[in-house]
């Protein structure tokens, strides 16, 4: 198969054919029909996830057609339309027993820990316990869009937060997951207000529904617009700042949600607890979401009640995949790229 390879951290991927993978007893091969392009892709480039092991394939959101399943696969066939987590279950430990597989023991990553979706083949672990069915009405670039960027958004809003309709939502970065976190926010009746230093993608977020952007001044902005604080803030860049503004800007009882990765020289972030233990704000981290909670996602797009498809600003060849994955890391994209091999 072709695969874009990556040799050492910060050099160009390599477009290269290797061998097919091999498919395990539990598992399946899938054809990638599509896959987007994600700022935690760079983030392993770049040499900041140990679990990295080279040569390796990076690419972890994806949308494929089963080529061959194991023979201890029962809840899928050759043909079926599937997805994946990117943070897939080993089925064994607690939280997966507990159904709770994004934050599995094991940490079964494609694209980190395992080789991923930038080539034409890719094989997945444990396919009963991880792959969900796309559904006919949802095309392959917009299934790719759905992770890892839409599906922890929507994690981080529903499944952790709690949001509910006429609160404050504040999301601090408005790249692919921060956008996510605007539409979603909005289909769930909160009044969002956007968070960027560029203003194209503080413009795109008022098109899906941020009722203000804001660049500067941003906590004191947030406080005046809302009258006291966010009910709910979503770091979705992954800063110090972000962070410590999104922690900042909440009113009494707030909630705020950790998307955005805090690696490398952002890893140790000084969050105001004395803030959080007078106001008794909620922290939560946010690491995917199971595949128990992919239904209502579905659901909810089914019903045109959020439009992860209008997040895709280009697609692009697997050849490509390389400079675009470069580019990450001046923050160059506007919405979700997606690679259609």
């Amino acid at each position: 198969m072709r695969a874009a390879v990556m040799h050492s951290f910060g050099s160009p991927l390599s477009m290269e054919t290797v061998d097919d993978p091999v498919c395990a007893p539990d598992g399946a091969v899938v054809r990638v029909l599509a896959t987007g392009v994600c700022r935690s892709d760079w983030h392993g480039w770049m040499g900041h996830d140990a679990s990295i092991e080279l040569p390796h394939v990076p690419g972890h959101e994806l949308c494929g057609e089963i080529v061959e399943v194991g023979a201890e696969v029962h809840g899928f066939a050759v043909g079926d339309r599937v997805t994946v987590p990117f943070c897939c279950g080993c089925g064994v430990c607690e939280p997966c027993r507990l159904g709770e597989t994004q934050v599995c023991e094991k940490d079964i990553q494609p694209g980190f820990t395992i080789w991923g979706s930038f080539a034409e083949l890719v094989a997945l672990p444990k396919a009963d316990l991880n792959l969900v069915r796309v559904p006919e009405a949802l095309s392959s670039v917009d299934a790719a869009s759905l992770g890892c960027r839409f599906m922890t958004a929507w994690a981080a809003l529903h499944v952790h937060a709690g949001v509910r309709a006429g609160e404050w939502v504040a999301v601090h970065g408005c790249g692919g997951v921060g956008l996510a976190a605007v539409m979603i926010a909005t289909a769930a009746g909160a009044q969002v207000i956007a968070v960027d230093i560029d203003e194209r993608k503080l413009a795109r977020a008022r098109e899906l529904g941020a009722v203000a952007g804001v660049s500067s001044d941003v906590v004191e902005s947030i406080v005046e617009l809302t009258s006291g604080g966010a009910h709910v803030s979503i770091d979705a860049l992954g800063s110090k700042v972000t962070c410590a503004n999104s922690v900042s800007g909440l009113r009494r009882q707030g909630r705020h949600a950790q998307v955005g990765l805090l690696l490398a020289d952002e890893a140790h972030v000084d969050v105001p607890m004395g803030r959080v233990i007078g106001r008794e704000l909620q922290i939560l981290g946010v690491h995917g979401m199971a595949v128990r909670h992919y239904d209502s996602m579905l659901r909810a797009v089914a019903s045109g009640a959020v439009r992860p498809g209008e997040l895709v600003a280009k697609t692009i060849s697997l050849e490509a995949v390389g400079d675009e994955v470069a580019s990450m890391g001046s923050f160059a994209q506007e919405g979700v790229t997606v690679v259609v091999p």
